[in-house]
């Protein structure tokens, strides 16, 4: 039996009343689908558009709950306003810091995310916090108003957005659970986990999960506890003494994540994970790793022969730009590897990026 929490259809408005005129605002939307459905079935943009116009059209048609329909249309508003918040800073890197909303201001671990922020500012990156009490906080008095997003979540309890980044249009409210986690992981290029509940435990294995399975690019992940603690510790204990001898998961999976207990290592980890790999993405069977020095001869040796295992039957060669790319243009320019990835094993893919990264640099300081 499905469980039905009943709410008001329209957040702002009683049901039935209307914004404006209701045949004005039927024209205008009438030509502004007109506009889209006679769009160039070339325009990858519109086609897209034309799906979703259709899906919506299919939920007309089909008996659906409006409770299921009220899901979809507050997901698809709340995706539409935050994409919007973070387009115009898209060229900027960004690290989502997740942990506990009850850690107290005296608490070591507050401490040491306020050091942390103000660090990874320091070193240009923003930060995504869920822009509550805690930890959430910390981070953003240590980044500062101006590095900071939020992503704030509407509970009937304890989270409400904190001072520094109250009313700062980088400040999203969201209603789900499922879409804030999106935001969390789409938008950023590092995750700091710091220690906290059933809600940091449920983020920190959603990252991990979503990495190692392939549906979120790779990222560093750092595990951040104050000096003297133990939290993340006894949470390896736990992964490497109960799911590894148990086959639950591979030994390279632990290289997805890394401990530290001061500010300094861990941005280093964050900012070394992008000394000389910058991205990758699959075209056709290939994965594509761009960096941004090309490898000597030896250099292409070694990796053939320390990472056979992460191909299909193929060779590491390098390449230049492939024409599926040519969407990326900012990117056109750097070198890359392309191999057959049989796209099993996210550990040791970041094993090859770390051994990317600890390439000596042809570029004289």
């Amino acid at each position: 039996m499905k469980t039905r929490i009943i709410e008001p259809l329209n957040d702002t408005a009683p049901v039935g009343t209307p914004s404006r005129d209701q045949s004005e605002e039927s024209v205008e939307l009438l030509a502004k689908l007109e506009a889209l459905l006679s769009g160039s079935p070339t325009d990858l943009r519109g086609m897209l558009l034309r799906e979703m116009v259709a899906g919506i059209v299919k939920f007309h048609e089909q008996p659906i709950d409006v409770l299921d329909i009220k899901i979809v249309t507050r997901a698809l508003k709340e995706l539409r306003y935050a994409f919007r918040v973070f387009q115009p800073y898209a060229h900027c890197l960004k690290v989502s810091i997740y942990g506990s909303a009850r850690t107290p201001q005296d608490h070591p671990d507050f401490q040491l995310a306020i050091r942390f922020g103000r660090l990874l500012s320091q070193r240009g990156f923003m930060v995504i916090t869920g822009a509550g009490p805690g930890i959430m906080e910390a981070g953003h008095q240590g980044a500062g108003r101006d590095m900071s997003f939020g992503v704030n979540i509407m509970l009937p309890f304890e989270q409400s957005a904190n001072a520094t980044i109250l009313d700062d249009p980088k400040l999203v409210h969201l209603k789900y659970f499922f879409t804030r986690k999106l935001l969390f992981v789409r938008e950023s290029q590092a995750a700091a986990l710091f220690p906290g509940g059933f809600g940091t435990m449920d983020e920190a294995f959603e990252v991990l999960t979503l990495i190692q399975t392939g549906k979120a690019n790779l990222v560093p992940i750092v595990c951040l506890q104050a000096p003297g603690t133990d939290y993340w510790d006894r949470w390896l204990d736990f992964v490497a003494g109960q799911l590894l001898p148990r086959g639950l998961i591979s030994e390279s999976d632990l290289s997805l994540f890394k401990i530290f207990t001061h500010e300094e290592p861990a941005v280093h980890e964050i900012q070394n994970f992008y000394r000389n790999f910058h991205s990758f993405r699959f075209v056709g069977d290939q994965i594509v790793v761009r960096i941004r020095e090309s490898l000597t001869p030896l250099q292409l040796i070694q990796a053939q022969a320390t990472f056979q295992d992460l191909c299909v039957d193929g060779l590491f060669s390098q390449v230049q730009a492939f024409p599926q790319e040519q969407d990326e243009p900012e990117v056109l320019h750097l070198p890359r590897l392309a191999f057959p990835y049989h796209r099993r094993n996210a550990g040791r893919l970041r094993q090859f990026i770390d051994w990317l990264n600890q390439l000596p640099s042809k570029v004289t300081p």
